[in-house]
């Protein structure tokens, strides 16, 4: 089975910054991309950072400059480092990973519980 653990969630004052953590842990035969959604209270999750096994990484347009998702593929982890944080920041941030536990043929998502980022003004 595969698992996904965040941690570094917490509450920040406006400006402030904050830095996540999530690792992949398992059966993983190799891992295509991982990334960060959240989740704000009444609304959809929506898509924050991602970034490849190649390192190549796509931003939501409210966060690009804020935000700065990295990766170390050798420990199957993924950070988000966010900076500046706004009120409207505020939400449950998810963890996301694509990837093939057995074969590359079987290549799905999985998800993370969540942990909860709270930005006061």
């Amino acid at each position: 089975q595969v698992q996904l653990v965040e941690s570094g969630g917490g509450l920040v004052q406006s400006g402030g910054s904050l830095r996540l953590s999530c690792v992949a842990s398992g059966i993983i035969f190799s891992i295509n991309s991982m990334g960060w959604y959240r989740q704000a209270p009444g609304k959809q999750r929506e898509l924050v950072a991602t970034i490849t096994s190649g390192r190549r990484t796509n931003y939501a347009d409210s966060v690009k400059g804020r935000f700065t998702i990295s990766s170390d593929n050798a420990k199957n982890t993924v950070y988000l480092q966010m900076n500046s944080l706004k009120p409207e920041d505020t939400a449950v941030y998810y963890c996301n990973a694509r990837l093939s536990p057995y074969s590359y043929s079987d290549s799905r998502d999985y998800w993370g519980k969540g942990t909860l980022v709270t930005v006061s003004s």
